[in-house]
């Protein structure tokens, strides 16, 4: 009989993304809740920040997507599992679940999956490569919009053995509260980027990449100057090309081309999100193609900020329009333009408004706790405690 639950979450690298954090949450979350805590994963940022003594951490490339290491890892993971006593198997991207899927067979586990994203297919081979995420005992999908994903492209690999759940990503309202930022470094952060109190800080987080739609945010810029006569404002994009660099030199040129270059600030990184989000008066998602879930529309309700977002995928389910937000039909920079002049004439208690619906939306459903506590309760069913 079982007694208690050890989980090993397989994920390709410990970074700074949705899936990644949700990991680290949770396998903090287990450990606290006397359940043994296990990460496999090839290395990234946040590993530094895993507290050692109460989860360990295997270091293996499961990040590639060559077929023999995907099975010298399924061996290592098998003996891993064997050795450490390992109830469920929970992986949380393609490559590493094949890996986890034959180890789980091999073992007699117990696996899980989390479908983060929207695995699109152009032929049958990549449609098969990705229906592992749908062979495990249970699949989690992140969001709704997620859920309808798969039950349109995937349908054929669903059965009534198999459970399908919606658990939405959660965030650290405690670390995205605006309630504990510190003034002086919310200063120096604004000295540092350049910023003047009397300028309407309009704000686009996200890596630069075209599907995160900062051309149309750069356009629609330009038709709010051109065409509400608003200039009284700075837009920051704040976010890493990550080697995209013909990318970065057309936002560039495009900036260049509507002489916005006093108006617009490309700023790489910032190591403490909660800050930046707390010198904006308005954030943007202005994302040309679904996101999964939308972390910069949650992360911004959470700050109290308005947020304007392209109305698919994810941002719909998080986001009560006209209330702590506002979705405009995505790819149409002239919306967009629209919304942000909408946003830019709100008075501070219309403002200030907004920012606590935001608050309170975000605290009631999409609070890092909450979605820690589903896995859990889902991995006490599947194992029987």
């Amino acid at each position: 009989m079982i007694t208690k639950i050890n989980v090993l979450q397989v994920i390709p690298k410990l970074g700074f993304g949705g899936a990644e954090t949700g990991c680290y949450d949770i396998a903090h979350f287990l450990s606290e809740n006397d359940c043994g805590s296990f990460v496999a994963t090839s290395g990234g940022e946040l590993l530094k920040f895993v507290k050692k003594n109460k989860v360990k951490i295997l270091r293996l490339p499961v990040h590639s997507k060559n077929p023999i290491l995907i099975f010298f890892n399924s061996l290592v993971l098998s003996l891993y599992i064997l050795f450490f006593k390992i109830n469920i198997v929970h992986a949380r991207s393609r490559a590493p679940a094949w890996s986890c899927y034959i180890a789980c067979l091999l073992t007699n586990r117990i696996f899980v999956t989390t479908f983060h994203g929207t695995y699109n297919f152009k032929n049958n081979v990549k449609k098969f490569y990705n229906s592992i995420m749908l062979r495990a005992k249970l699949t989690i999908a992140g969001s709704n919009f997620i859920f309808s994903h798969i039950n349109e492209n995937y349908n054929e690999y669903l059965s009534k053995k198999k459970k399908l759940r919606v658990i939405f990503r959660g965030i650290n309202i405690d670390y995205f509260n605006p309630k504990n930022i510190s003034i002086l470094k919310k200063e120096k952060l604004k000295q540092e980027w350049q910023l003047t109190s009397d300028k309407f800080i309009i704000l686009l987080p996200g890596r630069l990449t075209y599907w995160k739609g900062q051309e149309k945010f750069i356009e629609s810029l330009n038709i709010l100057i051109e065409d509400y006569n608003i200039t009284n404002f700075q837009a920051i994009i704040l976010g890493s090309d990550q080697g995209r660099k013909v990318y970065t030199k057309k936002l560039i040129n495009l900036v260049e081309r509507y002489n916005l270059n006093k108006k617009v600030k490309f700023i790489k990184n910032c190591n403490e999100m909660p800050l930046a989000y707390s010198l904006a008066d308005v954030v943007v998602s202005s994302s040309i193609e679904p996101e999964a879930f939308g972390r910069v529309s949650v992360e911004a309700q959470s700050m109290g900020k308005p947020i304007i977002a392209s109305n698919i995928g994810g941002s719909k389910e998080t986001i009560i329009n006209k209330k702590s937000g506002f979705l405009y039909k995505h790819d149409d920079p002239r919306e967009l333009a629209k919304s942000l002049n909408t946003v830019i004439q709100l008075t501070q208690e219309e403002l200030k408004y907004i920012g606590n619906e935001s608050r309170k939306n975000i605290t009631k459903k999409f609070d890092v706790e909450t979605m820690c506590q589903s896995n859990l309760k889902e991995y006490r069913r599947l194992i029987k405690i």
